[in-house]
């Protein structure tokens, strides 16, 4: 039998589904529960991102792909002392693969909810893994408070450890280097858009014109401007997840922003036959995809002319980490400095946020200048 992994555009109780991962078979009965899975998982909202759905459907394909070559059952869950099929799966991507740690255990998170489901549907009688103790790593710091390092916690058994892998991010040096090899006017405010806000590359890809304004007829004792990215004010504003969520950013980059708008951006407005709702348009004086691939490659082709590896997602790092160690030195202002990183990142959880505490703890002092007011230095004719 020929197993194959593809998509599918659903529309289920009128709700359109495009891109839905399937599995096929020669016998498409044998698919039925994969899909069953799919359904189940995909459509209760875990995955908040549609775009990440292929990841579930690839993880599936493969792991039935390796069953299939060995001629193993999905189903045969007893196997007494021998190696589980998820182990054997898991050491399989490991050893013979040499995948990289982070997508071994992605697909093996998967292959191990379909299981849970499975048990749950009573297609198998038992789940193909246990679970075990594990001490858990708290971090230490300025959220002390919080701390519990050498606690317990229940892991999977069949999940290898994850490496502890820190997000790279530009020192303020390479900040400087990589806007001043930035020729491009529209390029150079799409990556200070990326540096001040830490937005996402769709973010900055379907960043309304809309949310740009005058800050001189803002009130004037706010020093921080509020944002409102919400996916159905009908400005075409890009989230992940379609989660709306609110940003700050400082009285003076908002003064670039309009500065941009009124004396720049004008120049790629015109070569469009009709008007543009996004402030960043690309040589056709068109939007960017809604994915931001595109950006990506811009700021990579970039980085190369500065002798600097970089892309769009590191430049998000880039602000986190240090609006969190400015916002640390400064507890006067009364903010708690990873609750407001997280606020503005849009993280569902603050244990994805704590990451760059890794960070800020190993860099040098004389790494961790101010910021924004090191950004502000570089401002100029966007």
């Amino acid at each position: 039998m020929e197993l194959a992994w593809a998509t599918e555009d659903l529309v289920i109780a009128g709700q359109p589904y495009p891109g839905f991962p399937i599995l096929l078979w020669d016998s498409m009965e044998s698919c039925v529960p994969v899909n069953q899975f799919f359904r189940h998982y995909l459509l209760r909202g875990v995955i908040g991102s549609k775009r990440s759905w292929p990841s579930t459907g690839r993880a599936l394909y493969d792991f039935f792909s390796f069953l299939q070559a060995h001629e193993l059952d999905w189903r045969d869950v007893d196997r007494g002392e021998a190696k589980s099929l998820v182990a054997a799966y898991r050491d399989y991507c490991q050893v013979a693969c040499k995948l990289a740690p982070n997508t071994t255990h992605q697909r093996l998170f998967y292959i191990c909810e379909f299981y849970k489901f499975a048990l749950k549907e009573g297609w198998v009688k038992r789940l193909p893994f246990a679970y075990e103790e594990r001490s858990v790593r708290r971090e230490t710091g300025f959220l002390a408070h919080i701390d519990a390092s050498g606690s317990k916690a229940m892991a999977n058994d069949v999940m290898p450890r994850k490496p502890k892998i820190l997000p790279k991010f530009l020192s303020i040096e390479e900040v400087k280097a990589l806007l001043a090899a930035t020729e491009n006017p529209h390029h150079r405010m799409m990556m200070r858009l990326a540096l001040y806000t830490g937005l996402r590359r769709e973010e900055i890809a379907t960043f309304p014109l809309v949310y740009v304004s005058d800050p001189e007829k803002a009130v004037r004792t706010e020093r921080n401007l509020r944002i409102l990215l919400d996916p159905y004010d009908g400005s075409g504003m890009a989230t992940k997840g379609s989660k709306p969520r609110e940003i700050y950013v400082s009285r003076q980059f908002m003064a670039e922003l309009y500065r941009y708008v009124t004396k720049v951006r004008g120049e790629r407005a015109s070569l469009s036959k009709t008007p543009q709702g996004t402030l960043l348009l690309n040589q056709s004086g068109e939007p960017y995809g809604e994915d931001g691939k595109s950006l990506n490659r811009i700021i990579s082709e970039t980085g190369k002319r500065a002798g600097i590896k970089v892309h769009t997602h590191m430049l998000r790092h880039t602000y986190a980490t240090h609006t969190l160690v400015n916002l640390q030195r400064n507890r006067a202002s009364g903010i708690e400095p990873l609750v407001f990183v997280q606020r503005q990142l849009g993280h569902s959880s603050i244990q994805t946020t704590m990451v760059y505490l890794h960070l800020i703890n190993e860099m040098a002092d004389e790494a961790v200048l101010a910021y924004d007011d090191e950004l502000n230095a570089l401002a100029g004719a966007p």
